[in-house]
């Protein structure tokens, strides 16, 4: 693989005796969506701006497009978009006319402007609003005007801080949908900060889970589920309507590889593997003439993963008096 676009190395930023982010390795690639993910506070925010050489590390490198962020801060704005979680525009001002006014301030000519303002109006689905005054815009509009505004200067990597705070839940869905094709169609790498879990989980390739200013663990969903699991174990829950034989169902159960323990409660089996076995064991169930009402797999969402390493940070405050 290429080098990464983004690496950052040991990464540290002190305040005081407060370290908002502690020695962070990540390496990411073009053309990736990578989903930072952690709790209000957990320095995400001042990660970005070492990135942008908008505050300088205490210690480590922030190298991006190949630029050190703290040396050439310069040369990094050039190559990336950023989108703050509140974005400000001209309110008396409409949505074509902001766009043009930033594409000026690029160095873009007259005409270039107006049709760059027009085919990216059009690109993040604004045409209809376009001589439309930004004041009279929802939140969600102006976040889809913000990331056209990021896209003028056509950077290799956006990153948008938080993105979909305050946005209802259809321009949630619209907002991804739009990322997820922009990153597609062009090879952009985009960065998304955020601590909403099921969004990160619909758009990202890879996640990092940060908390406290440390990297807790990083990779693809999958393969941070598949770690869980062999730790933890995969549990699933499934529902019956009539009474089963139990001892008959554990020792089929106990057949299959992977298979772990199994619980039973209020009608409820409760299976614990190493790996998921959903469909074996609906099938021993039917088999064995069980009426089953619902089957629910815990373990295997971004929610299940950030709890355990979440948890993990906060038993140790604890431990430590913190």
């Amino acid at each position: 693989m290429n080098n990464p676009i983004i690496q950052l190395t040991d990464l540290t930023k002190c305040y005081g005796t407060k370290k908002a982010v502690h020695k962070l390795n990540l390496h990411i690639h073009a053309g990736e969506i990578f989903g930072l993910l952690g709790p209000n506070g957990a320095g995400k925010t001042t990660t970005i701006l070492m990135m942008l050489g908008l505050t300088e590390p205490t210690s480590g490198t922030a190298m991006v497009c190949g630029y050190d962020a703290t040396r050439n801060p310069l040369s990094v704005k050039k190559q990336v978009g950023y989108l703050p979680d509140n974005v400000g525009f001209y309110p008396d001002m409409t949505a074509f006319e902001n766009l043009r006014f930033i594409a000026l301030l690029n160095g873009l000519h007259e005409k270039e402007a107006e049709l760059k303002a027009r085919d990216l109006l059009q690109t993040v689905g604004l045409s209809a609003s376009a001589n439309n005054k930004t004041a009279t815009f929802s939140r969600g509009m102006k976040q889809r005007l913000g990331l056209a505004e990021v896209l003028i200067k056509k950077p290799k990597i956006v990153i948008l801080d938080e993105p979909t705070l305050g946005i209802d839940p259809r321009g949630v869905n619209e907002f991804l949908e739009l990322i997820q094709k922009l990153s597609r169609e062009q090879n952009l790498t985009v960065l998304m900060s955020s601590h909403h879990l099921h969004q990160v989980q619909r758009v990202c390739d890879r996640v990092g889970i940060f908390v406290d200013g440390k990297m807790m663990v990083e990779g693809a969903i999958d393969s941070l589920a598949q770690s869980l699991h062999i730790r933890e174990g995969l549990k699933t829950t499934i529902q019956l309507a009539n009474a089963v034989n139990y001892k008959v169902i554990e020792r089929q159960l106990s057949t299959i590889e992977g298979f772990e323990s199994l619980a039973f409660h209020d009608g409820k089996l409760t299976i614990t593997s190493r790996k998921d076995i959903t469909a074996q064991a609906v099938r021993t169930l039917v088999y064995q003439q069980a009426d089953i009402i619902a089957v629910q797999r815990d373990g295997d969402s971004l929610d299940a993963i950030y709890s355990q390493y979440f948890e993990q940070s906060t038993l140790r405050k604890e431990k430590d008096g913190k």
